[in-house]
Order: structure tokens, then C-alpha cells, then sequence
């Protein structure tokens, strides 16, 4: 499935837009395997690799890493740059369900 046919789906899809080199970035890397287990196949959690699709980081105007992002239907519902809880994301993901 392309980027774009996941981002389209009928359910929340969790984009984490992220570097290898980003400190902030391996902390939430963690709390995103945390949040998979919780929401199992309700929602979606991606990431992409600003460093390896430097097309997806400027389409989206990706300036900081990381930035999480969610969509349905390929629409973007909430946008946010910084490191997460798994509870917070957890409850705006329910918001979209």
C-alpha cells in the first residue's frame, strides 16, 4: 500500500515524521510501540523518515522532527511537532475513530 493510499483509509492513520539522528525522535519512538498495542487495528501508525522521503517532508512542510500528524480520508485532522504521550495520542486518535 502506497503512502498515500494508507493516509486515505477510513480509519485514523498516526504519521510520525522523524530522523534517525533526532534524539527527540527515539524517545517517541517507544511510546509509538506502546500505542500500537493499545489501539491494535482501529487506527494506523506510520513513519517516514524525513531523511529517506524528503518528498512526504516537503509536501507536508515537515520543518521539525518529529512531527506527528493524523489523517482520514486523506485529510489532515491534527498536526503537532514535539514528543507524545501515548495516553494523549491515544485519546485524539479515539476522536477520529
Amino acid at each position: 500500500m502506497t503512502f498515500q493510499e494508507t493516509i486515505n483509509q477510513d480509519k485514523p492513520v498516526l504519521v510520525d515524521f522523524f530522523a534517525e539522528w533526532c534524539g527527540p525522535c527515539k524517545t517517541q519512538a517507544p511510546i509509538l510501540e506502546e500505542l500500537k498495542g493499545r489501539i491494535s487495528d482501529r487506527a494506523t501508525i506510520i513513519k517516514v523518515d524525513v531523511d529517506k522521503n524528503p518528498q512526504a517532508a516537503a509536501k507536508f512542510g515537515i520543518r521539525s522532527v518529529p512531527t506527528l500528524m493524523i489523517f482520514k480520508n486523506g485529510e489532515v485532522k491534527w498536526r503537532q511537532s514535539g514528543v507524545f504521550s501515548a495516553n494523549e495520542l491515544e485519546r485524539l486518535l479515539k476522536e477520529n475513530y
